[in-house]
């Protein structure tokens, strides 16, 4: 499963603070954390009020860069800020992410047609997120054909079918699996992601919660997932899944990992 490290977030209280005072040294180390941690992509977002939101993205994104070679996953839910900041990369990364709303697929699809960039595309259109998977793929599906008459390839779409907490649905998972049997019947090179921490948002045990979610969107075969690569829980289920699932040959990184204590309920390093 390609990993989007979560840490680079304003909207997490303590990496708030960090941003609001610029503090360079603890932003490099949190990018510099995640990538040893095994993170494919950072993910980026400033938190911050929209007026302030470029400003803050472009800092971030040269102190990262300076810190680790980790493609970046650029966050922000303003198409027009996520423009701006792709001339500022060393390399293609994700954006993060568009919607059939507000006409976001049509500003940035065809800024990512015949490139390497790939695109998280969240399956909600204007008039809000659907509440049943069926309608969740049926957006997925629009995805597909606007994205194709603008030349995006589907392995270049990482759809997320919108994971929701269970603090206030109780049925978030049920339709989220729904909803990915669905959509991997669409194309077979399409991708399918999730922020796994916002099924646990309210709960008590986030990290049990999370753990358990891993192992269920492993079992059915989600691309990529963006969480907190540092946590340990979350390091061993991605070790036990991958055991389970035959992705590690005689269990040799299960079994290695577990003999340098890196596995096993700690708190987390970043």
């Amino acid at each position: 499963m390609i990993i989007i490290g979560e840490k680079i977030n304003g909207s997490i209280p303590g990496i708030k603070q960090y941003i609001t005072t610029q503090n360079n040294r603890r932003i490099r180390e949190l990018a510099i954390r995640q990538t040893e941690a095994g993170a494919d992509y950072l993910d980026i977002c400033a938190g911050t009020a929209a007026a302030h939101e470029a400003g803050t993205l472009k800092w971030l994104i040269a102190q990262v860069q300076d810190a680790v070679d980790t493609p970046l996953c650029i966050d922000s839910p303003d198409a027009e800020v996520l423009e701006k900041m792709l001339t500022l990369t060393k390399k293609p990364g994700l954006l993060n992410s568009a919607a059939l709303e507000k006409g976001k697929c049509d500003l940035l699809f065809p800024l990512i047609s015949d490139t390497q960039w790939q695109i998280i595309v969240q399956t909600t259109d204007d008039d809000g997120v659907p509440e049943d998977a069926e309608n969740r793929i049926k957006i997925a599906d629009a995805i597909l054909d606007k994205a194709a008459r603008y030349g995006v390839k589907p392995e270049q779409i990482h759809i997320d079918p919108l994971l929701t907490a269970i603090s206030a649905n109780n049925q978030s998972m049920v339709v989220f699996t729904e909803a990915v049997r669905g959509i991997r019947k669409l194309s077979p090179k399409l991708k399918i992601t999730a922020a796994i921490s916002n099924l646990s948002f309210g709960m008590p045990l986030r990290q049990v919660i999370n753990q358990h979610f891993y192992a269920v969107a492993a079992f059915l075969g989600l691309d990529s997932a963006i969480l907190d690569p540092c946590s340990r829980e979350l390091y061993t289920s991605r070790l036990v899944m991958d055991a389970l699932l035959g992705k590690d040959r005689l269990c040799r990184r299960f079994t290695n990992a577990y003999r340098k204590g890196m596995t096993g309920h700690k708190k987390p390093d970043c």
